[in-house]
């Protein structure tokens, strides 16, 4: 055999893993793609099925991991050397670049999952040398082991950082757990280059309220808004409007973000004291030798004060390691003029400073600089709304700290979700209304004689069925937010949304709060309980003898517990589940359809199963036709997939979300059907779930799956189960 036209060729696919066109989204951009309902295999987590975070993390000895970090932060490593000493800016860094990716919108970022060891964010612009901060902690990490997740290790760190440094934290949380590769769920925005202009992201960038939803970071790679200014130039009251609307998205009010603006930036310092085009790769991009590490400094020669990573060179205060009230003195008893860092970026500094009221050099004492302000820094000073929270705060000095200390907690735990979830000494005896309290429900009621009590009523099979998918629906297992727990469908906002049928809903509540009267079962069991009352007759009328699980406790949410205004982001603008969207959207009906089964943390085939039940039960939004392909409405059958498989059947297009379902001999029409039908036919992968369940062996595994999935988004946020 002639081997001399091989000789040097790889013995492998070559770029197989990676090239691409390896993909099918290569090849098909148009495509679904699944990974976002699959990412979080087993298959990825090294920890094992029978290993539990939470509860491993009860184990963990709290006071020797803080007295560890503590001494961690003043134990300067010649390899990446803290600035002053102390390693407490670079943590409070880190772990508010992990919190603050954390957006309202859609309740996905946030610092819940540690999600900043992987890319893209591991490799951000604006995340440039967390990588040491990270690899600095690797001992405390090795020595806890499972009983410490990167996660909640990246939070604490940053909580202990300020506690050395003088402030007297609000609190804290364990009970994050690790994801073990990169998110796939999160839009990050449609840029192909890192810090593109803003103007991508807004219709008007003069207009910030107009930056495209769900985004609240103002350019690609950032975690906020460009230090710099808008688009990189500085303007001081421009830069204020987007501060204002990125901290808005991130659920901060103006006297929030003040406060986490100032202390934020009391403590730390900008890095830009070098060649910022002298960097080497990010993290993701790097070679083998560089071992996770990124942007390689030539020119740092083992200097703290030799740093560049946002390109902006300066302390802001003249004790950078202390929790004081020198940034007010700083920046409200000087002016300031724009000058340019050693890197070439902008930058605010003093006009006129006593050279005893600078702050030192990071690595040599002997030597003071000026401090700096980055344009956000002078919105605070300029714009009216912030500056009265500056002047508010620097009279009184108590009230600052514990307005910082309450925002901080904030940030660092919004993603967390109910305060059931929350683990460990330090958790906050208060109870705090962006926490979405509830009171805990009875459990000593009868659920036997509730469901015959709803049995008993005129309800409609898909009334009840649709009023307890509507309540647990809003649930979100990117931020923990909404369910069915509290029963807040029947309060402001969600009893006046279009989705949830205001007619309808307040119909099916007026007979379930006569049970609740008659019962000690709280409004949310009850209207949950509806559900599987709904179900269970559904499923007796097509043969099927079944139970749909059910766990009483639920409680009722006040109004006072309620902050209404944060609540709007949980609106449904569409809902595959029930067949409906509020208008037509440029995201395609069945990609919305994903994007709520993934938000409800639901598997392909979950969502199969309840689609098609939820079609055959009727519950389309408005009593709408279209999917219920079925002659025998309100029986939980696999006739929906049994008719969507049929080749006896012909499919027209009638509009751009409308079809209908012809006979293919006769051209007789004998049904109508959205794209979030078809899809289940013509997606190769989902069609492969239809043709499960359409078989003829297969109509008690449909219902039996239907139930468990079913089970599944009504307890979602029962975290007391879990």
């Amino acid at each position: 055999m002639d081997n001399q036209n091989n000789a040097g060729k790889c013995p492998v696919m070559h770029g197989g893993n990676t090239a691409v066109g390896s993909d099918n989204m290569d090849w098909w951009p148009e495509s679904l793609n699944f990974d976002i309902l699959h990412q979080h295999d087993r298959k990825t987590n090294p920890m094992g099925e029978d290993f539990d975070y939470r509860e491993e993390v009860r184990k963990l000895d709290f006071d020797a991991l803080k007295k560890d970090l503590h001494a961690l932060m003043t134990d300067s490593q010649d390899w990446w050397p803290a600035d002053w000493g102390h390693y407490g800016g670079l943590f409070i860094r880190m772990a508010w670049h992990a919190a603050g990716t954390y957006r309202i919108a859609d309740g996905r970022g946030g610092g819940g999952t540690g999600n900043q060891r992987f890319a893209p964010i591991s490799s951000w612009p604006d995340n440039a040398s967390l990588d040491k901060a990270r690899r600095l902690l690797w001992p405390i990490k090795k020595k806890y082991g499972n009983k410490i997740s990167w996660a909640d290790l990246i939070i604490l760190a940053g909580n202990v950082a300020y506690e050395s440094m003088g402030l007297r934290t609000f609190g804290f949380a364990f009970g994050r757990e690790d994801i073990w590769h990169p998110e796939k769920d999160i839009y990050w925005g449609a840029e192909k280059e890192w810090l593109a202009p803003s103007d991508a992201r807004y219709e008007d960038v003069d207009k910030p309220e107009t930056m495209e939803n769900p985004l609240a970071a103002v350019q690609m790679g950032l975690i906020y808004v460009n230090p710099e200014g808008v688009n990189g130039n500085p303007d001081p009251l421009k830069t204020a409007e987007q501060v204002r609307v990125t901290f808005a998205r991130m659920a901060m009010n103006d006297e929030e973000t003040a406060a986490l603006t100032v202390g934020g930036h009391t403590v730390g310092k900008c890095h830009g004291n070098g060649d910022a085009a002298a960097l080497g790769p990010a993290p993701e991009a790097a070679d083998v030798e560089e071992q996770g590490f990124g942007w390689s400094n030539p020119n740092q020669g083992g200097k703290a004060s030799k740093a560049v990573t946002s390109g902006i060179e300066g302390a802001w205060t003249k004790h950078p390691t202390k929790f004081d009230m020198g940034y007010f003195d700083a920046l409200l008893d000087h002016e300031w003029a724009l000058q340019k860092s050693p890197a070439g970026a902008n930058q605010w500094e003093p006009v006129d400073m006593k050279e005893e009221d600078k702050p030192v050099d990071a690595s040599d004492p002997s030597i003071r600089h000026n401090p700096i302000m980055t344009d956000a820094d002078m919105a605070m000073k300029v714009d009216p709304s912030y500056r009265a929270c500056l002047d508010k705060f620097r009279a009184d000095p108590a009230y600052f700290q514990d307005t910082f200390a309450r925002a901080w907690f904030k940030l660092t735990h919004r993603d967390m979700g109910p305060k059931p979830r929350y683990i460990g000494p330090e958790v906050p005896d208060e109870e705090l209304i962006w926490q979405d309290p509830v009171p805990e429900g009875s459990t000593a009621y009868s659920v036997e004689l509730v469901k015959k009590k709803i049995a008993e009523t005129d309800l409609s099979i898909a009334e009840m069925v649709s009023t307890a998918w509507d309540s647990a629906r809003t649930f979100r297992g990117s931020d923990m937010r909404g369910g069915a727990n509290g029963a807040r469908i029947r309060l402001a906002p969600q009893k006046d949304w279009e989705g949830n049928e205001p007619d309808r809903l307040a119909k099916v509540l007026k007979v379930y709060d006569k049970i609740s009267a008659d019962t000690s079962a709280s409004l949310a069991d009850i209207i949950v309980l509806g559900g599987s009352v709904g179900i269970e007759q559904a499923a007796k009328a097509a043969g099927h003898d079944i139970h749909v699980p059910f766990a009483p406790g639920r409680g009722d949410a006040t109004d006072a517990q309620t902050d209404a205004d944060s609540f709007e982001p949980l609106e449904p603008v569409a809902d595959g589940f029930r067949n409906w969207q509020k208008k037509d959207y440029a995201v395609k009906p069945e990609e919305l359809l994903l994007d709520r089964a993934q938000l409800l943390g639901l598997t392909a085939p979950e969502m199969t199963a309840l689609v098609g039940g939820m079609r055959v039960l009727g519950t389309n939004h408005g009593g709408s036709k279209h999917g219920v392909l079925t002659e025998r409405e309100g029986q939980l059958t696999n006739d929906f997939f049994v008719n969507l498989t049929d080749m006896a059947n012909s499919w027209k297009p009638t509009g751009s979300n409308l079809y209908e379902i012809r006979d293919r001999k006769t051209d007789q029409k004998k049904w109508t059907a959205t794209r979030a039908d078809l899809v289940f036919g013509s997606n190769s992968i989902l069609r492969a779930y239809a043709e499960v369940y359409a078989q003829d062996d297969n109509e008690q595994k449909f219902v039996k799956d239907f139930v468990a999935a079913w089970a599944k988004v009504m307890n979602a946020d029962r975290f007391d189960l879990q």
